[in-house]
């Protein structure tokens, strides 16, 4: 298999492949792993029972969805990577704005789940949690330099081993006693059960930064309706099963939390114990390189906005050999209290993605109607130019105006607060741009064609 050759510039047609069936299985695989099923576990800690936990789950993921998917529809269309796309919103230059909180988030993501994966590693085959680290690291550099077409072969496979696993998996825990109140559909409280809404949905917006990274490639006549359905079922599914799993074995087995692997081992049996965890690790490496491959890309169109880069093969590798030394880096010397507290700011971080979603959405959607100018994207003196004060001001009003609403580990808004918990502010942070980029750019883009009409005609 061929090591990628293309970077952030446009796939022509000719090196166009693939169906966009191959997206169910990216973003299944994605999410079948213990950091998802960590997440859901947390309505229970919030208070939750059973049906409340996975309602909220399921409709949470259900909404955040359906914007990650649109932007899976832009692959095809468009042939360049996800975040140079926010250069025709925010400006060549302006970008970067977006793109440092996605560095971050990235890197978070990258070494967290890295350490998650290191301690199965660790308890399958009693190594030292940094060889587990670093083996898990370099794996995943591996894959991530030949790049697309092996992230696709990898995660169709995983996909059918996920599947046969957590088949089991979730039988054995259906097995586990159960009390009638987990079913209750009794009396809850809304700031909790919003605040799971919230935590889903954020969870499937967290991966709008690159979801078009993995359908660049697809024909340009590829279905739009094909490249989102699949994109969403992948995400969907694997998510609710992942998280709602999370929800039943943290009520049926006393402080799963604790040590969440060593609960799933234990949960199979001592002799299939090792299968497990390497389904653990397996999960982790297929959430890790995207993590990775997303960050080398997110970095590279940074690095591209000020400096004459050209993503040669070698530079590729230089890239990625350092991203993975940082996020493995972080990963050791984080693996403790530092880790933990690192992983809380990137999730609050992850609301301030909210807001560039929208603005993306609404400007591929609702302004440009798909039509970008692909060469001025590359170009600090093109249509776009260097910065779009428009989308920067609605951006950082939207971020602003979320703070307030934000519910989370790290920071708890006022009005989060005063709602006792309720947490809306991915709402707000969908929202205010309609107002802060939309109307103004659309009269904006009405008065530039109104004077170019009478310039034509005189």
């Amino acid at each position: 298999m061929n090591v990628e050759k293309r970077t952030l510039e446009f796939i022509p047609e000719d090196e166009r492949h693939g169906n966009a069936r191959s997206l169910f299985s990216i973003w299944f695989s994605a999410n079948m792993q213990i950091t998802t099923l960590v997440t859901g576990a947390l309505a229970v800690v919030f208070g939750l029972n059973l049906f409340w936990g996975v309602t909220a789950i399921v409709i949470g993921n259900l909404l955040g969805a359906i914007f990650m998917a649109s932007h899976s529809v832009q692959g095809p269309k468009l042939g360049i990577p996800q975040m140079i796309q926010s250069r025709a919103q925010f400006g060549v230059i302006g970008a970067v704005v977006p793109l440092v909180i996605v560095i971050l988030m990235y890197m978070g993501f990258f070494a967290s789940s890295g350490v998650l994966g290191a301690q199965a590693i660790s308890s399958a085959f009693s190594l030292p949690v940094n060889a587990g680290i670093i083996i898990l690291s370099i794996v995943t550099l591996l894959i991530t330099l030949f790049g697309y077409d092996l992230i696709h072969k990898m995660e169709k496979y995983f996909a059918i081993i996920f599947t046969i696993v957590f088949i089991i998996v979730t039988y054995k825990a259906l097995s586990l006693p159960m009390s009638s109140t987990m079913f209750s559909i009794g009396h809850t409280k809304i700031g909790p059960f919003l605040l799971m809404v919230s935590i889903a949905a954020t969870w499937q917006l967290t991966y709008a930064p690159y979801v078009a990274d993995y359908s660049r490639y697809l024909p340009t006549n590829t279905s739009s309706v094909k490249t989102f359905v699949y994109t969403y079922a992948g995400t969907v599914i694997g998510t609710v099963w992942m998280m709602s799993l999370g929800v039943l074995l943290s009520l049926a087995i006393p402080k799963f939390l604790d040590n969440s692997s060593t609960g799933l081992a234990n949960l199979v049996g001592n002799q299939f114990s090792v299968i497990i965890y390497l389904v653990i690790v397996l999960g982790v490496l297929a959430v890790n390189v995207l993590n990775l491959y997303g960050a080398f890309m997110s970095i590279t169109t940074t690095l591209e906005a000020f400096t004459n880069l050209k993503a040669t093969e070698k530079t590729r590798f230089w890239l990625v050999f350092l991203t993975v030394i940082i996020g493995t880096s972080l990963s050791i010397w984080g693996k403790g209290n530092f880790l933990h507290n690192f992983e809380s700011f990137i999730l609050l971080l992850s609301y301030f993605m909210v807001p560039w979603t929208a603005i993306n959405l609404i400007d591929y959607y609702l302004l440009s109607m798909g039509e970008f100018n692909i060469q001025d994207v590359f170009n600090v003196n093109g249509q776009y130019g260097r910065f779009n004060w428009t989308a920067i001001i609605a951006y950082f009003v939207a971020v602003i105006l979320e703070i307030p609403f934000v519910n989370a580990e790290m920071y708890e808004g006022p009005i989060a607060k005063a709602l006792n918990g309720t947490d809306i502010a991915w709402v707000i942070g969908l929202l205010i741009p309609l107002l802060f980029y939309y109307l103004p750019m659309k009269q904006k883009r009405k008065s530039t064609t109104n004077k170019k009409i009478i310039s034509e005609n005189i």
